[in-house]
């Protein structure tokens, strides 16, 4: 992420220092150099805890051959932090919120907005209900009230048919805010790009399902 525009950076303050878990050794990684280091830490993570092989049944209704559990890396403790560091460097300058849609989004959007306080350019989120909720305001957005016009960027653990993050993407229009960016952490290369496109949004994924296959099929070979 460029320079923070809603609160100035302290140059007295020194950089935020992650702790990652990397060949069976805590490495202390500093912010920004470490950022190329974090990816492959987190496309090994995804290979190692998230991804399987069989007969499954999405939640778009298709059957695959594989599945990937996101909520294995996005809830593990330095997945998450790795998570929020590479998303948080992805969003434009002028982001005044992340959100997404629950389950799957709820520890990526806590990651991103965690960190962007650590780095001094907080970024509040918001988590966007499937159904609205059943007492109270009865409302479909939880989180800080922001100004109408606010930009928003939609987080995603795996996109598939785009179908889920394009709830979130609906009902954060219908509040009033600005939404042009969806990110995810895995594209599963079966028409989410497309329809995000279509609806004239900006898509941007960590990592393709072909990438992960392949580093998974690399570690399985050089197990064997």
């Amino acid at each position: 992420m460029a320079d923070c525009e809603r609160i100035p950076h302290n140059p007295n303050q020194p950089p935020l220092v992650v702790v990652s878990f990397m060949n069976n050794q805590f490495q202390a990684l500093s912010t920004p150099k470490d950022l190329p280091l974090l990816r492959p830490f987190l496309l090994d993570l995804f290979c190692k805890l998230a991804y399987q092989e069989g007969d499954f049944v999405l939640s778009s209704g298709q059957r695959s051959s594989y599945y990937i559990n996101g909520k294995q890396v996005t809830l593990h403790p330095q997945g998450a932090l790795a998570i929020g560091r590479l998303l948080f460097s992805m969003l434009p300058a002028d982001t005044q919120a992340v959100a997404g849609l629950t389950l799957g989004a709820d520890p990526i959007v806590s990651a991103v907005s965690i960190v962007s306080a650590l780095e001094n350019c907080p970024i509040p989120g918001l988590i966007i209900r499937k159904q609205p909720k059943g007492h109270g305001t009865r409302a479909y957005i939880e989180g800080p009230s922001l100004p109408t016009g606010a930009k928003v960027v939609v987080l995603e653990d795996v996109v598939t048919t785009g179908q889920s993050a394009m709830k979130a993407v609906d009902r954060l229009k219908e509040a009033g805010y600005q939404v042009e960016l969806v990110i995810a952490l895995v594209d599963r290369l079966q028409g989410g790009a497309e329809l995000y496109k279509s609806a004239g949004l900006m898509f941007q994924a960590l990592f393709s399902i072909n990438e992960i296959r392949e580093h998974y099929q690399g570690s399985l070979d050089q197990s064997s």
